[in-house]
């Protein structure tokens, strides 16, 4: 069962991004990035979108929730198109009183919110296809080096999963409290920005609450366990490197390199 965010939560299918390394996947993520941010307008940006629509494709999850995880982004995405519409100067387009597009406006909306829209899909391909306990042994295997340095790779990549697991959770927390403020006759939508923004705090302070229980449950319950770092853990399965985990790389820096020279040449 999936919630309104489907960022964070796996979905445990059989396809060739799921048997691939989370460190690849990591390494995937991030290349799959810089891409997307160094992309500009025109082939660059089709290209990039066109590998990430080959990645999606590959994961075999159901497009649907890719789509569903976005309700969340669309008041950023919105709110991020209309000031890159009206604040950007340029040539104008389309002038009524006192607002005015223009042209450079408009195009840099466009590539804005499709940055933002693949950055979001990108993340939810890693969380859709990488399970929590992979994703921190992927995590703590690529900053293993930083432990020279006194950092400590386990306990940072222990706090980056945690965190990401629990965004629907705490996602579906709100919707429970909004459902429960509403029926007690609590009312989000009547009155101007400043009282709704008042009222909100019927849903923040329990939220707030319950967000602090469990952390203190999850934190007794390691204790429990007697968890004590990483250090002198074993693994069920150890991180393997294939051929195939090395030919997606390749891939990726290809078309990374690709986006890049794409965008130089418009």
């Amino acid at each position: 069962m999936f919630t309104g965010v489907t960022i964070g939560q796996y979905v445990p299918v059989e396809s060739v991004i799921h048997n691939l390394d989370p460190r690849t996947k990591l390494l995937l993520t991030l290349i799959a990035m810089v891409a997307v941010l160094a992309a500009g307008s025109g082939w660059g940006l089709v290209l990039v979108t066109g590998c990430i629509a080959i990645l999606v494709f590959l994961t075999r999850v159901p497009w649907l929730l890719y789509f569903r995880g976005m309700k969340p982004l669309f008041i950023l995405v919105a709110l991020n198109f209309l000031i890159q519409l009206f604040m950007v100067p340029g040539e104008p387009l389309l002038q009524w009183r006192l607002v005015t597009i223009t042209r450079q406006g408009l195009t840099l909306a466009l590539v804005m919110t499709a940055r933002l829209v693949l950055l979001f899909i990108i993340a939810q391909l890693l969380t859709f296809t990488t399970s929590p306990v992979s994703l921190i042994d992927g995590i703590e295997r690529l900053l293993s080096p930083l432990r020279r340095l006194g950092v400590p790779a386990h306990e940072l990549a222990m706090v980056m999963s945690i965190a990401l697991r629990f965004i629907p959770v705490f996602y579906e927390e709100s919707e429970k409290i909004v459902k429960a403020q509403v029926s007690r006759g609590a009312d989000f939508e009547s009155g101007n920005l400043i009282t709704r923004a008042r009222n909100l705090s019927s849903v923040l302070v329990p939220l707030f609450i319950k967000a602090l229980r469990r952390a203190d449950d999850l934190a007794l319950a390691m204790e429990v366990r007697c968890y004590a770092g990483g250090g002198g853990r074993t693994r069920l399965r150890e991180l393997r490197m294939r051929e195939a985990d090395y030919l997606f790389l390749a891939g990726a820096l290809l078309a990374a390199v690709g986006v890049r020279l794409a965008g130089m040449h418009l």
